[in-house]
């Protein structure tokens, strides 16, 4: 860890996306980035007010699930914040945080799918034969992942794998949570006009009471796949609001990239970035009903 005289904060982590920073408190400065990755390599171009609209969203949705399940977030106001940041870092609660990705799907589409056809069941849970991509699931499953370190690829593991490393108890409240928060998310984007494909969460405890918590960032694109739900068609890609829309770029003939070569991701080009950055404010004002451009207004100064 080096010390950023600057700011006075200790850096802790960077991650694809987040750099994270500790106070003199002993609280966190979480700074989102205008980085995208894709397919495990963080991308040379960045995305313009990616981390501004990651973070907007992801203090939109703390709101909304507040009855639900409590989160980290204490301030994206306060003077700890260099004002450089202002706008995509949080000042969070330190959580001992779970070494386990909390994934929710409603539709089976990415990995999900992949495991459903070398195995007939996404982590372990079976499901009916015949599903197609973009398929809507009898019911909402949970899929958990091990994260995995930077530049490595989540991996997909069992809910029984999940109860013998965190216990039985911790686990079955992780999951009972993280579906019942994926129903509440589903049933508020399903009244905008979004299908909340899958979506994956990061959780920690409350060091004074040990009660599970939500942590790092919610139910943005970087985190989620967003259909347009008049669009959804089964049998095909779906059209999105997420990150989606790079991957596809990257593996087209236009990039000149291949996903399997030894050659690095290249960078992105105007058009891709201008596209990118739309879909996300899309999919925040469609969402939250308010405009990307207020976010930075009287709440910063």
């Amino acid at each position: 860890m080096t010390v950023d005289p600057a700011e006075g904060l200790t850096h802790v982590h960077s991650g694809k996306v987040r750099d994270l920073y500790e106070t003199d408190t002993g609280h966190l400065v979480m700074v989102a980035s205008d980085r995208i990755s894709a397919y495990d390599f963080i991308l040379p171009t960045p995305i313009p007010d990616k981390g501004r609209i990651l973070t907007a969203m992801t203090v939109w949705w703390f709101d909304q699930l507040a009855d639900l399940v409590g989160n980290h977030l204490i301030s994206v106001t306060d003077e700890v914040i260099p004002d450089r940041w202002r706008g995509r870092a949080m000042l969070c609660r330190r959580l001992d945080m779970i070494a386990v990705e909390a994934v929710a799907r409603g539709y089976l589409t990415g990995s999900g799918l992949a495991d459903y056809r070398s195995t007939g069941a996404v982590c372990g849970v079976v499901l009916p034969a015949g599903l197609i991509d973009g398929d809507r699931l009898p019911e909402p499953i949970f899929t958990p992942a091990r994260k995995a370190e930077l530049g490595e690829h989540d991996e997909n593991v069992s809910y029984d794998t999940v109860a013998r490393e965190i216990g039985a108890e911790r686990a079955s409240e992780l999951r009972e949570l993280t579906l019942a928060i994926y129903a509440q998310a589903a049933a508020i984007a399903a009244d905008r006009g979004i299908l909340l494909a899958d979506t994956k969460f990061e959780f920690g405890l409350n060091p004074s009471n040990g009660d599970l918590v939500l942590g790092d960032e919610v139910l943005t694109p970087d985190s989620s796949r967003f259909w347009p739900a008049g669009q959804w068609r089964p049998g095909q890609a779906q059209p999105s609001f997420d990150k989606q829309y790079v991957r596809d770029w990257l593996t087209s003939a236009e990039s000149g990239w291949h996903r399997n070569s030894d050659q690095l991701p290249p960078g992105l080009p105007a058009d891709v970035i201008a596209a990118t950055r739309q879909r996300y404010i899309d999919a925040y004002e469609r969402l939250t009903g308010l405009r990307f451009a207020d976010w930075l207004g009287p709440r910063f100064g």
